[in-house]
């Protein structure tokens, strides 16, 4: 039972596809093309980057990644996170693994909360079509407010972050 409730998401959606099914199958059967495509997509990019995630682990010492993303980096910390997010390439669900790999290594919440919303913000690909659909105006703009909040949503997150840390460990204590 308690493997079925793991898959619930699964089967809700599954029925949700029966009943598209059952009103249209048209419908029902584009989705599916489109979810196997999908699929393959993430299975073709994955592995690459977890391979990639791995020489990471390998190449970079914890002591080299504390210094430029730990939580004394200060504004190189915010350049370097910055600089990472703008050269990345590829969807936001590869950036999970490294940000995953950067906080073991031990990068402050700030600067993976913050590199997060660089690679979905600021990555250079974006930046040209923003620059060439919308002018540099809003492009500044919009690239401003979107580090700014994503810096600042860092801090918050690693102050609550530091917080269920502290009740976690008096927790323990007691135990």
């Amino acid at each position: 039972m308690m493997k079925l409730k793991r898959y619930r998401f699964f089967f809700i959606l599954l029925l949700g596809l029966l009943l598209i099914a059952f009103m249209n199958q048209a419908i029902a059967i584009k989705t599916v093309q489109l979810t196997g495509k999908s699929i393959l997509d993430m299975l073709f990019l994955l592995p690459p980057i977890f391979i990639l995630v791995g020489l990471l682990d390998q190449w970079v010492t914890k002591e080299t990644l504390i210094r430029y993303m730990g939580e004394k980096s200060g504004i190189y910390g915010v350049f370097f996170t910055l600089l990472l997010g703008t050269i990345a390439a590829g969807p936001l669900y590869i950036a999970f693994p490294i940000a995953i790999l950067l906080l073991k290594k031990g990068a402050s919440v700030r600067y993976i909360v913050f590199f997060l919303g660089a690679w979905s913000t600021v990555k250079l690909p974006v930046l040209l079509y923003e620059f060439t659909s919308f002018g540099l105006k809003f492009t500044l703009i919009h690239i401003c407010f979107a580090l700014v909040f994503y810096y600042l949503t860092g801090i918050l997150f690693e102050k609550m972050y530091s917080q269920q840390k502290l009740l976690n460990d008096n927790a323990t204590m007691e135990i």
